[in-house]
């Protein structure tokens, strides 16, 4: 034994030693686990959301980030290794001769991170981009900066000295940017804003009524400096010198904003850690209300929220690695590696699109509430056919998310300026505007939306046992379930969530929606009545065959009288999650077996008329299905994702079957939409739940212990 472990040491040391003349070859590069279509740097709201294609990630030293939308924004990173700078991130050609480039060997991403391994000559470095999720810490989730963390190994005895910076595209208009400065102690940030810019306006989807933020705090007293201006002066002011001068920054919109350490001569290895970040005073407006970030309930400067996110980092950033963990493992137990790396990739982008805020009158932290953005699409806010697929990384995560972003909503419907009979789509045409639609003009989804809100209830209802939020929305709940039982059947022609195949009439997953939307009411409101009425509408369209084909092979698209016609039924999966039972197993085993012959190269199509499939929903799906069918459509996922076609963030709408003539596996339009929390769908039927330890913020109250129905499909409890 104690050869075989002298045996594996010796190995271990011939590996470090040999990994720089490995990793320096050319050839030699490694995406882990799998190469990503864009690895997430800095993503914690629609307006901080950076990422870096997989395809750039080879040439990084030279590759600039872009904005979720597909912009290019500047952020460069150097390293000062004994007086020769070297490019890890962002150097431009004017550049090139001075700097040399660096060469990237590994790209990994995690839940929460993503990891890029560099050789500098002889030193290997490490650029961690870290953007926390902690939904059940208010403070931590809501904070609107992410950290990069460099880290230095086998560097003793060198002179290393580090850099980052960003430029004015961060603002949203980089001709119009302006800068300021501010030190505190040993914190020095950067500000970038846009002059005399309207609140709550955008450009290209960028914010800039806001400010960008780049910070650091000094190691040891006198390491750290600032500079800004012409961006080629201030990265040679490094390359020369190591330090960037104490002479006064002068600022163009072309520019750059530095800082730098000087970490003196290494005894071991070492890391420094910057912030960016993009920063709004007033975040939201909630019917003329100003709301703010939650975190300045307790933070509420610039410079307070940036010294507790320093001091936060030890803690959040151990809370990161056990949440990546706990999420690989239980992913990985519930439907194997590949649903792992489909969820992981999936994570930040979800809480991404969201924004925790207060009111910024009060601060009162007990008037939290929580503002999603429709990204990629018309930018309409809190859409219920948003949060409705998103859900299932609420119920495994917190399910107090659920009720944080219907609050908005339901407010808003309570005080009676919605007057039409069924359920809005939206509080607001276009984010960050949460001001509802008086004018009655929401786009119109009657069914789709009564049977998301009913369902949305009392998912959260069963996770947490809070009856008294259910209750006191009671009548608003009715006044929709009264909707679908009288317009449940005979539905006119009118639009689902998948609004882009056009509206139908009579369209059978819009029938399956509100038979189950009704059972849901039923549940909330303890009155049977409306269980049985949604249990009677079920087997209509099951059991007496008005929604499936003459042989009960199928749900149809339409009815009555359309056996040739198919759309995936999604719908039934909340039923499953929920234990309501409102459709027996068979129909489960029906799709089951339906499916597995209409699958293109990437999935299956939304319906039959498509060639294009929508993610979130087929992970809902595939968890209604037995276990290899289920695995069939995991698998189609995972190869979307990896097919090296496209370089957005992950898009939950694209190509799935060339039926029709188009090229399978390549993304429509949707690119970092929160809607891939439906992924987590396979995750919430296991009965996971991964609940954050709390560290240094606000305590919330977690919900009780996972219930579930019982249900069982196809012989295995789900």
């Amino acid at each position: 034994m104690h050869l075989n472990k002298q045996k594996q040491l010796s190995l271990s040391s011939l590996c470090s030693a040999l990994l720089p003349f490995f990793c320096s070859q050319k050839d030699y590069f490694g995406h882990h686990p799998v190469q990503p279509p864009s690895y997430p740097l800095a993503v914690r709201n629609p307006y901080l959301s950076t990422w870096m294609p997989s395809d750039q990630v080879e040439r990084m030293p030279f590759a600039q980030p872009q904005f979720w939308a597909g912009q290019e924004l500047g952020w460069s990173v150097m390293v000062r290794i004994d007086g020769q700078t070297w490019g890890l991130m962002g150097i431009s050609d004017s550049d090139a001769e001075s700097i040399l480039p660096a060469t990237v060997h590994r790209a990994e991403f995690t839940a929460t991170h993503s990891v890029f391994d560099l050789l500098a000559g002889s030193v290997a470095l490490t650029l961690d981009f870290f953007s926390p999720v902690s939904p059940s810490n208010y403070v931590r989730q809501s904070l609107p900066f992410s950290y990069l963390t460099v880290r230095v190994k086998n560097a003793q005895d060198r002179h290393i000295q580090l850099y980052s910076d960003i430029d004015g595209r961060w603002t949203g208009q980089r001709d119009r940017s302006v800068h300021a400065f501010e030190a505190e102690g040993e914190l020095m940030f950067h500000a970038l804003s846009v002059k005399d810019a309207p609140e709550y306006e955008e450009h290209d989807d960028m914010a800039i009524w806001g400010k960008a933020i780049l910070a650091s705090r000094s190691q040891n007293r006198g390491n750290l400096s600032a500079l800004a201006g012409d961006a080629h002066i201030v990265r040679s002011n490094f390359a020369e010198g190591g330090q960037l001068s104490g002479r006064v920054s002068s600022w163009s919109p072309e520019g750059v904003v530095a800082l730098a350490h000087d970490l003196g001569k290494l005894s071991h290895s070492d890391l420094v850690t910057f912030a960016v970040g993009y920063e709004r005073d007033h975040a939201i407006d909630y019917l003329g209300e100003p709301y703010t970030g939650f975190y300045k309930s307790e933070f509420p400067t610039t410079a307070e929220a940036l010294s507790f996110f320093f001091d936060d980092f030890e803690d959040s950033e151990r809370e990161s690695w056990h949440l990546d963990q706990e999420l690989s493992t239980l992913s990985t137990a519930t439907a194997g590696p590949k649903y792992a790396d489909i969820v992981a990739l999936s994570l930040r982008q979800v809480w991404g699109g969201i924004d925790l805020t207060i009111p910024d009158m009060s601060k009162d932290p007990d008037s939290v509430m929580a503002f999603t953005k429709e990204l990629s699409s018309d930018g309409n806010v809190n859409t219920v056919d948003v949060i409705m697929p998103a859900f299932p990384i609420f119920w495994v995560m917190d399910p107090n998310w659920i009720r944080l972003l219907l609050e908005p909503v339901m407010l808003y419907l309570e005080s009676g300026r919605w007057r039409l009979p069924y359920a809005i789509h939206d509080i607001g045409t276009h984010y960050p505007r949460a001001v509802g639609h008086d004018d009655q003009e929401a786009e119109p989804m009657p069914i789709e939306e009564c049977g998301n809100l009913l369902i949305l209830a009392l998912a959260y209802v069963r996770a947490t046992a809070d009856h008294n939020w259910s209750d006191r929305y009671m009548p608003v709940f009715q006044k929709y379930a009264d909707y679908l039982v009288e317009n449940g059947v005979n539905i006119t022609e009118q639009l689902s969530s998948n609004d882009a195949a056009g509206p139908l009439t009579n369209e059978t997953n819009l029938a399956i929606k509100a038979a189950i939307g009704i059972v849901a009411y039923g549940e909330l409101s303890r009155d049977e009545k409306y269980t049985q009425i949604g249990n009677e509408h079920a087997t209509l369209f099951f059991e007496q065959g008005l929604g499936t084909d003459e042989n009960r092979t199928h749900f149809t698209l339409l009815y009555p009288d359309q056996p040739g016609t198919w759309k995936i039924p999604y719908n039934l999966y909340p039923d499953l999650l929920l234990g309501l039972e409102t459709f027996p197993a068979e129909a489960y085993l029906m799709g089951s077996q339906f499916f597995q012959n209409v699958r293109g190269e990437y999935g299956v199509a939304l319906d039959h008329r498509q060639d294009w499939a929508k993610s979130d929903w087929n992970m809902w799906l595939a968890g209604t299905f037995e276990t290899s069918t289920r695995d069939q459509f995991v698998n189609d996922l995972w190869a979307f994702m990896t097919n090296g076609k496209h370089h957005w963030p992950f898009s939950d709408r694209y190509i799935s079957t060339s039926s029709h003539g188009s090229e399978p596996g390549v993304p429509i339009l949707c690119r970092a939409r929160p809607t891939v929390g439906g992924h987590f769908a396979l995750l919430a039927l296991r009965g996971s739940r991964i609940l954050q330890s709390l560290s240094g913020s606000r305590e919330i109250t977690k919900p009780p212990p996972f219930r579930h129905g019982g249900f069982k499909v196809l012989g295995h409890e789900l």
